[in-house]
């Protein structure tokens, strides 16, 4: 891990960089803002109405921000069981977390939840709160294999251009497969050719606004 920096972003909020990758883990325009409209507005907010459960998948846990940006959704709907799976098979490093502002800029109720999800115990499930448990699993999509489908899929991995394995048709065809029916894939990505493929393995593919200073990102519903 001595080849990632942290970084702060355009809004204030940290992310990191990965040297070997010549790649930040969020927008340079804001880690925070970016989180909390690809995933939380765009992702989230858009299956959850007349839902008491959730299952969520992410796919690149990394610095955490998306799952504590989830918890606290949890808490502003009590009502609403939400089951988060994330994946990441290179977990940061304790002094990393430690080091990032995400505590300074989100609600200090927060913090305790912040820290909790990283000391959970990696591939168990873990209650964070009484309508919220996690489950960090330390491996890669093509190796996890899932107990539950889900309402909303998280693809936050690296960039196709950086970590091309990881968007592979194969994967995309077993987030498909994975989808509940009306389920959700959503990423910062529009490439083109993700679009394609998307499409290919059987979603709806919609072109989505993007986040600040991006211009459009792609969600894929499973009809």
């Amino acid at each position: 891990m001595g080849n990632i920096k942290i970084i702060e972003t355009g809004d204030g909020s940290s992310s990191l960089y990965n040297e070997a990758l010549n790649e930040t883990y969020h927008s340079s325009h804001g880690a925070l803002t970016e989180s909390r409209y690809v995933f939380i507005k765009s992702g989230f907010e858009a299956i959850m109405e007349g839902k008491t459960e959730v299952n969520i998948l992410e796919v690149g846990m990394g610095t955490g921000l998306n799952a504590i940006l989830m918890v606290e959704q949890a808490l502003k709907y009590p009502e609403v069981k939400i089951n988060y799976v994330t994946l990441e098979p290179f977990p940061l490093s304790e002094e990393l977390i430690d080091g990032l502002n995400y505590n300074q800029l989100l609600d200090e109720h927060l913090t305790p939840y912040f820290e909790a999800l990283h000391q959970a115990a990696w591939d168990e499930e873990v209650e964070i709160l009484p309508n919220f448990k996690l489950h960090k699993q330390k491996t890669t999509l093509e190796h996890f294999t899932p107990t539950l489908s889900f309402d909303v899929i998280f693809f936050d991995a690296f960039a196709p251009n950086k970590q091309p394995e990881v968007w592979i048709v194969d994967n995309l065809k077993k987030t498909f497969e994975l989808t509940a029916s009306n389920g959700l894939f959503v990423t910062y990505c529009a490439k083109g050719q993700l679009r394609r493929d998307l499409v290919s393995v059987g979603y709806e593919v919609e072109r989505y606004p993007g986040p600040p200073g991006k211009r459009e990102m792609l969600r894929g519903w499973k009809k």
